[in-house]
């Protein structure tokens, strides 16, 4: 029987087995439903452990504390000097199997073995793996590490599991120094035993301002909850004048300086806006006062205060001393931080090896973050190039981090170079991986529009008029898909449906055979995935659009995985009811059951017959789609963008679009309420149109 569990240990402290268990988590919770969290050995402390708390909340995992933990280090030892550790495994083994009872899947974190070093012989972890049956991925911490101890590591630990008798899923090896990495790396391709090795990044170790903020107890007078995931690089003590003062901090810096230092406050701000001078990461204003509500007007008189200012109670001296204590750690609100580590396990750990020692699961059930989850990994297995147009947005510049660090895709913005950047470092934002093109300096833009031109001189479109449009992000934009630079579009964040499709339909245009561009939303579910179509764009489509809608949505589902079958919805079901608006659904069902025999079409059907089986054998029997549709298409985009909307806010679901369908090339829009999350959602989707395509 294939274990259920896979449980990760490290040897030493501050290995990173935290890190190793997001990745893997998130791999988990892409195949299966319900994953649980566990670990046998929590420290001994009056607080709640903190890797089970970032777990439970980071992937909203269905269980409770308790649920996720055995015993702390001292019951443990006392146990194993009373000779009782043997009941305390059989209580570990009573919680981990009905765990799995209740579970698809465990993911299990061992603690470090180094903190029983001296009261055990034995490899705890290993011990308790062996006896649950589970499969072994051991962490090795190779931080300041030759290249010799790390292979010697290696090996030891090879040969400790094979005398267990573990099966052994895969060696980590993190925190390695770059300038060995790809050494150990060519040494272990020729292992026996799969193994991994993750570099050594500093950012993952470096604290935020929040960190210090509570571990200094501090407040906060000044700045934004965003704010507070600035990464201190550094620290200075501001005792000096202005003129010194700026000569000696660095980006990153936070600076300690006594609370009546109104000119250093001044002067941090005014460098923080100024180009070519350094941004500093927050300033803690030391002695426990403030600077008077005049000082504070003046300061917020300056628009949106773009560092933190913080309080704390003790000296300069006291803070400078606390500041050295804080450690990094990983927190649900580290978003950041979690995005790079998430980047960092997708760039080096090669998931697809590792994901063939797991248990092969046959649910049918789709979750949400299995959706993602699977979308991202697609999106990634032939990294696309996306143009987006919308840098002036913060949520544009904050999706792109995140796309560019987890190695979605590619991206393009289109804007000034000079103050994209200066805006994203404002918002603490790495996009340096990110293209820039600026239409109104470059030689495309008159390139594009004399193609342009060419394109629609004959409907009267004169040359001028076509210089005009290429000063617009999106008609660049949509040049720039035309002609093969990029390989898909996503805007609408900041510009209306119509700016965004009007120039894809005039440049871009539909498919062959088809006339119209509609839309679909992945409605996802708390178990499955629904296609609902068109709620977005065509008002009230005749029956040769509605079963062009219908196909292009079948085809839109199995680009991603979901199998097609399509009811087209009408207040009648089947032959029951007559009038003007069943018909047209009748019609645009026959017509597309005619063009496409092999796809399930049904129609006119009610939404209850269609998604309900007990509902399916009353009113179509004998009907393959009734009762398990997978796609809805709505007869017009009153009843369609109403229903939508409809449940997306009754259940609280995610409704992912709209994913525009039928044009030559991937096009897509965003709400302008749109969230980063929407964003990088969308754009993931459309890398995936573009791989149909046939982009790289």
């Amino acid at each position: 029987m294939q274990p259920k569990s896979i449980y990760i240990s490290s040897a030493q402290p501050r290995a990173g087995s935290l890190i190793i268990a997001i990745g893997i988590m998130e791999m988990l919770k892409g195949r299966y439903k319900r994953v649980a969290f566990f670990r046998p050995i929590i420290p001994d402390a009056t607080k709640r452990e903190s890797d089970i708390e970032f777990m439970l909340e980071h992937f909203n995992l269905d269980m409770n504390y308790d649920e996720c933990c055995g015993f702390t280090i001292h019951e443990y030892i006392e146990a194993y000097a009373q000779e009782r550790d043997e009941v305390l495994c059989n209580q570990l083994m009573e919680k981990i199997i009905d765990l799995e009872k209740r579970h698809d899947f465990v993911l299990i974190e061992g603690y470090h073995r180094s903190v029983f070093s001296s009261a055990l012989e034995f490899d705890i972890n290993m011990k308790i793996a062996k006896n649950i049956g589970t499969i072994f991925l051991p962490i090795l911490n190779a931080k300041e590490k030759s290249k010799d101890e790390i292979i010697n590591e290696m090996e030891i630990i090879d040969e400790m599991i094979r005398d267990e008798g573990l099966s052994h899923l895969a060696t980590i090896v993190n925190r390695c120094d770059e300038n060995i990495l790809s050494y150990i790396k060519e040494h272990i391709s020729s292992r026996e035993h799969l193994a991994f090795v993750l570099p050594e990044v500093k950012k993952l170790d470096t604290p935020t301002i929040r960190e210090v903020k509570e571990s200094l107890k501090a407040d906060m007078i000044m700045g934004s909850d965003e704010q507070l995931e600035h990464l201190v690089l550094g620290k200075k003590i501001a005792a000096m004048g202005i003129e010194n003062y700026l000569d000696r901090i660095g980006n990153g810096s936070l600076v300690i300086v006594p609370g009546d230092r109104v000119d250093i406050i001044f002067a941090s701000l005014l460098s923080h806006h100024a180009k070519g001078h350094p941004n500093i990461a927050g300033i803690i204003l030391s002695g426990g006062f403030q600077p008077d509500e005049h000082i504070i007007k003046l300061i917020e008189d300056f628009g949106d205060i773009v560092i933190p200012i913080l309080c704390f109670d003790g000296d300069s001296y006291q803070a400078a001393i606390a500041l050295d204590m804080v450690e990094a750690t990983l927190t649900p609100n580290s978003i950041g931080k979690i995005t790079l580590a998430k980047g960092i396990f997708d760039e080096h750990i090669d998931k697809e090896a590792i994901a063939k020692r797991f248990r092969e699961s046959k649910s049918d059930i789709l979750t949400p973050m299995m959706f993602e989850y699977r979308i991202f990994d697609k999106a990634r297995s032939n990294r696309q190039k996306i143009v987006l147009p919308e840098s002036g947005d913060d949520r544009i510049l904050r999706a792109t981090e995140i796309l560019l660090r987890r190695g979605i895709v590619d991206v393009v913005l289109l804007g000034d170079s000079e103050k994209i950047y200066h805006q994203s470092s404002l918002l603490g934002l790495d996009i340096s991986q990110a293209d820039i093109i600026n239409p109104e300096r470059s030689h495309l833009r008159e390139e594009f529009s004399q193609k342009f031109y060419e394109m629609r001189k004959a409907k009267g479109l004169t040359i001028k008029v076509a210089r005009d449009a290429m000063t617009n992000s999106n008609y660049f934009a949509t040049m720039m898909v035309q002609e093969g630079l990029a390989d898909g579009m996503v805007s609408g964040a900041a510009h209306t449906t119509s700016d965004t499709i009007r120039p894809a339909l005039q440049i871009i245009k539909t498919k062959p055979n088809i006339s119209i561009v509609s839309s679909i939303f992945f409605m996802t579910l708390e178990t499955e995935v629904l296609i609902y179509g068109d709620c977005a764009i065509n008002l009230d489509p005749d029956y040769r659009e509605l079963a062009q809608i219908a196909i292009s949505s079948a085809d839109t589902a199995m680009q991603f995985g979901i199998e097609p079958v399509v009811a087209l919805l009408s207040y009648s079901t089947g032959d029951s009811g007559s009038g003007p608006d069943v018909e047209k659904v009748r019609k645009a069902t026959k017509l597309a059951q005619s063009l496409r025999p092999d796809l399930l079409i049904e129609g006119p059907i009610q939404y209850d017959a269609a998604i309900d089986e007990s509902v399916a054998k009353k009113k179509l029997p004998h009907s393959k789609v009734a009762g398990r549709a997978t796609i809805f298409i709505f007869p017009d985009l009153n009843t369609g963008n109403n229903t939508y909307k409809a449940v997306q806010r009754s259940t609280g679901i995610s409704a992912i679009g709209p994913v525009l369908q039928g044009l030559r090339l991937p096009v897509n829009d965003l709400s302008r309420g749109c969230l980063v999350a929407d964003i990088v959602n969308t754009v993931a989707i459309t890398a995936i149109q573009a791989q149909q395509n046939g982009g790289k």
